[in-house]
């Protein structure tokens, strides 16, 4: 007879209670794997429990879960259930791989006009997908910080594409971010979306992910603070991204840089937080005849290179076509 294990809970760790779980689960963490990846601080705050007790929730949890080294086999067959969200065009997706990554933060920057939210509105619809063609048939989140979120532009893309309108629009969950706190609450909000209103959320926009932290953190008193929000903020979109395998596509502002006297003098705002946070990098910029350019300057498996794309009423189209 074979007497089977059962299987361990949040109730099942050193000072948890009845009370501390319950809010705990209100508050997201419903499993030990969300307990194993947060930090004490983030426990303390939401469960009300002490340092010294949020450090052991999260060393008996990691010891329930063996979290510890890995092969690089492992981590292979893992990496088999990473999915892609195609562009639309036949560049841009080859230059990131197949598109853009599940599991991961794609970040693009670059100048007003130069397709970031273009791009948002694009992988929005093409995430809806079936993935035989190139999606992952999945819901989108996005959080919308410059009230740039247009349905219309939905609309024509799906058209352009074969997808029902209607339904496209049913399946991307838009929330407008009036300040940086929202907009962080609101990125934890999309662990609700997923396992207590079972939403299958494959795809979450950030347009844009500087916007509110710039306007509201002014001169080099506040950076630390601004860097320090920000770095917590990307935490919580890396930790969505790799527990739940979804894509994560952020836009980012870009300042000018007056001391640079060749090549192109912008730069993109967040410095080195938002650069290591993200896992690949885009730099848009206005191409020949109306054309884009992207060029992807930062990624962990993928040469650098640029490529050239028309932004149309229906999405994205290759030079060359």
């Amino acid at each position: 007879m074979v007497i089977k294990m059962k299987e361990k809970t949040i109730k099942d760790l050193p000072g948890v209670g009845a009370a501390t779980a319950q809010k705990l689960e209100e508050s997201g963490y419903t499993d030990l794997l969300s307990i194993a990846v947060s930090s004490p601080g983030e426990l303390v705050e939401v469960a009300g429990v002490s340092e010294a007790v949020a450090r052991r929730m999260i060393q008996a949890a990691r010891q329930a879960l063996d979290m510890g080294f890995e092969s690089g086999e492992e981590l292979l067959r893992k990496r088999a259930r990473i999915e892609k969200i195609t562009t639309g065009s036949k560049a841009l997706d080859a230059l990131l791989g197949g598109g853009i990554e599940t599991g991961a933060i794609t970040e693009a920057f670059g100048q007003y006009g130069s397709g970031k939210t273009q791009l948002a509105h694009i992988l929005a619809v093409r995430a809806q997908l079936p993935k035989e063609k190139g999606g992952c048939g999945g819901a989108v989140v996005y959080i919308d910080t410059e009230g740039t979120f247009r349905p219309e532009r939905i609309v024509q893309i799906a058209q352009g594409i074969g997808l029902d309108p209607n339904k496209v629009l049913k399946n991307i969950k838009v929330a407008r971010a009036y300040n940086s706190d929202h907009q962080m609450l609101l990125a934890e909000r999309v662990e609700d979306l997923i396992k207590k209103q079972g939403i299958n959320v494959k795809l979450v926009v950030v347009d844009s992910l500087t916007a509110h932290f710039r306007a509201e953190f002014i001169g080099r008193g506040t950076l630390a603070e601004r860097q320090q929000k920000l770095n917590r903020h990307m935490h919580i979109l890396t930790k969505l991204a790799d527990i739940h395998n979804l894509a994560v596509y952020v836009t980012n502002q870009v300042m000018a840089k007056p001391d640079i006297f060749f090549g192109d003098p912008t730069e993109a705002i967040g410095g080195n937080i938002v650069a290591h946070n993200s896992t690949f990098r885009i730099y848009l910029r206005k191409g020949k005849k109306g054309s884009r350019v992207a060029k992807l300057v930062d990624s962990p498996s993928l040469p650098d290179g640029e490529c050239g794309f028309f932004v149309t009423e229906t999405g994205l189209k290759d030079l060359k076509e």
